[in-house]
């Protein structure tokens, strides 16, 4: 009976550090890194900073087990601009994602907030009401299956839309 406690014990606590090694950040450094290093290497294209463009990108991207960015789907975006930017950049992070070891591909979905750094002047303000009005959302009219990705904080970037 002991023996048989024994076993048990030890196979609770092996499940749990195996459960607990799969839970790192998927991100080389962590949470942290990641968020350095989108707001590091954010260039904003010429188009956002001459429209003032301000909005969210939902990215689904795929990870093979070397860490590189295999597929990049755009789940939603406020504008296309604003898409190419985040894709673009999320395309830099090739080769820094970790995955589980047991899988062949992971599937993650990156929200990012693209926005100027306030105040803004009465020239850009006009701009980016002028992008507002005229702005074309990217939506999916697809399902969108989620049982096996992994949400990841939303990065927030800001650019100066007169630099």
């Amino acid at each position: 009976m002991k023996k048989l406690l024994l076993i048990a014990a030890v196979m609770l606590f092996t499940a749990n550090v195996f459960a607990q090694k799969q839970a790192i950040f998927p991100f080389q450094g962590g949470q942290q890194p990641m968020l350095d290093f989108f707001k590091t290497n954010f260039q904003p294209s010429a188009d956002v900073k001459n429209q003032s463009a301000s909005g969210l990108v939902i990215l689904k991207f795929t990870v093979d087990p070397k860490g590189a960015v295999k597929k990049i789907v755009v789940y939603y975006a406020d504008d296309v601009i604003l898409a190419q930017n985040a894709a673009t950049l999320l395309q830099q992070t090739d080769k820094k994602w970790i995955i589980p070891s047991d899988e062949k591909l992971h599937d993650f979905i990156l929200t990012v907030n693209i926005g100027f750094q306030q105040p803004l002047n009465a020239a850009n303000s006009k701009k980016f009401m002028a992008f507002y009005t005229k702005r074309s959302p990217l939506v999916t009219h697809n399902q969108i299956p989620m049982e096996s990705a992994t949400m990841l904080p939303t990065v927030t970037l800001t650019y100066d839309p007169a630099a």
